[in-house]
């Protein structure tokens, strides 16, 4: 068997694109004939896939899995939501989330690497599936979590995993956890409870409140009393735990929970795309274009 050097691995990945253990399998398979290579590749549609990784994937879907006392939320991106509604798109999310829920990898390299049912990785399907349907698929986060025997775990997709919630609560029962995620998914809260909320944020946001106030000409001496009313007002608005409760604004989300003999402890929210800079399309420049 011909030996396989590095550089031969670095020209081929260079001129592909391809992974460093694709071009070594390839260039195997092809007894060091880089052109032998370089077809092998293009024939399988990995050279192709690679090609299509410096695209924006802003679109996909976010899904939750859970199994016993784990589950995982994580976001699975596409080009466009076209593909995200494919059928081979959603079955590979799924086959990752039980994946990833069962063998609990610590980070998106690591899951890229963990083995499907069919016996190939995350990384392998995601590029052959990426061949497949033509546009760049990424598995861009995902987040383990595990909770105890007397602790509630609650889901919700909105909008077919646009966005996905994972609740945990103390006690309660699975449909209010499921509520809760709802609330979660509608209102995006930012914090579990005002204790959370960093001390620089609660100072920034004095102050704001603090120049606001005396702005609108209120007397100093009662400013103080104004901000803090302000300040107030702002920590319900953020906090999960002191938002009014979508579904009975007449009560706050831990009073809802506690209801239920049930407490708050933790909540996840991932939003497709979120933080991604899209590409803006213009459609009259693009027809332009091709006319001219």
């Amino acid at each position: 068997m011909t030996k396989i050097t590095a550089a031969q691995v670095k020209e081929l990945r260079d001129r592909t694109s391809v992974g460093m253990m694709d071009a070594k399998k390839a260039l195997v398979a092809a007894d060091g004939d880089m052109q032998k290579a370089i077809d092998e590749l293009r024939e399988k549609g990995v050279a192709k896939a690679a090609k299509k990784s410096g695209r924006i994937a802003a679109e996909g879907l976010a899904t939750v899995k859970i199994q016993a006392n784990d589950a995982v939320l994580l976001e699975v991106n596409s080009e466009t939501d076209f593909v995200a509604s494919n059928e081979k798109f959603t079955t590979l999310v799924a086959e990752i989330a039980e994946a990833i829920v069962a063998q609990k990898p610590a980070d998106v390299a690591a899951a890229l690497q963990l083995t499907l049912a069919d016996g190939s990785t995350v990384e392998a399907a995601i590029t052959n599936l990426t061949a497949v349907i033509g546009e760049k698929i990424t598995l861009r986060r995902f987040e383990v979590v595990t909770k105890n025997d007397d602790q509630t775990f609650g889901s919700y997709l909105h909008n077919g995993g646009q966005v996905a919630v994972l609740v945990v609560l103390d006690g309660a029962d699975s449909e209010t956890a499921h509520d809760v995620a709802m609330h979660v998914a509608a209102i995006n809260p930012e914090y579990l409870s005002r204790e959370e909320v960093p001390a620089a944020t609660l100072d920034h946001q004095r102050e704001v409140f603090t120049k606001e106030t005396l702005n609108e000409g209120k007397p100093e001496k009662i400013v103080p009393k104004i901000v803090e009313g302000r300040l107030n007002k702002y920590l319900s608005e953020i906090s999960l735990a002191d938002q009014d409760f979508v579904k009975d604004p007449d009560q706050t989300v831990a009073q809802y929970v506690a209801s239920k003999k049930g407490q708050l402890v933790s909540f996840k929210r991932y939003e497709v795309g979120e933080g991604i800079e899209k590409k803006q399309e213009n459609f009259v420049d693009e027809v332009m274009g091709q006319i001219n």
